[in-house]
């Protein structure tokens, strides 16, 4: 079992957009049971490589009684209907804030043997959907928050004794 450390808020490579998987290896599968490993943690739905500090687009998902995970995912469909739901992220520990989702996402990727995989999910399932695809684009959760919640997030993050400073 490979528990990876995880990359928290203020970390530079959770602002940086992902580069596709293109090699289709043994590396790339130690990256997915890394991946694996780690979203199984207790209150994990999801993990995206770069939140263990790999830049490639990939991500794990442990969603009640759905795993696995997506390599090159792409967000094909989101509901009209959206909700507010609290959202919180691993790299941005200890703090839920309301976050507008769809209900409903579909995400289109690869799997090991770079064969199309597709994920559908409603609820907590599609906002695990878009939120682990916002992390391969550089986008945390805190990014989607109405501007007077954002403030209040970035506050409280940069006091938390996990925030990144250089």
């Amino acid at each position: 079992m490979a528990v990876r450390e995880l990359r928290y808020f203020g970390d530079p490579v959770l602002k940086s957009v992902a580069d596709p998987v293109t090699r289709f290896d043994k590396a790339t599968e130690a990256l997915v049971t890394d991946l694996l490993d780690t979203v199984a943690g207790p209150g994990r739905a999801g993990l995206a490589a770069p939140q263990i500090g790999v830049g490639l687009r990939a991500f794990s998902y442990h969603v009640e009684d759905q795993v696995g995970y997506v390599l090159n995912p792409e967000l094909v469909e989101l509901s009209e209907e959206t909700h507010e739901i609290d959202e919180g992220c691993l790299s941005v520990p200890e703090l839920w804030f309301p976050t507008r989702r769809a209900k409903r996402a579909v995400v289109r990727g690869v799997d090991l043997r770079n064969e199309p995989v597709t994920v559908r999910g409603d609820g907590v399932m599609a906002q695990c959907l878009q939120h682990e695809t916002d992390h391969l684009d550089g986008i945390l959760y805190l990014d989607r928050l109405a501007a007077n919640r954002k403030r209040e997030a970035l506050r409280e993050a940069r006091q938390r004794d996990w925030f990144w400073r250089k």
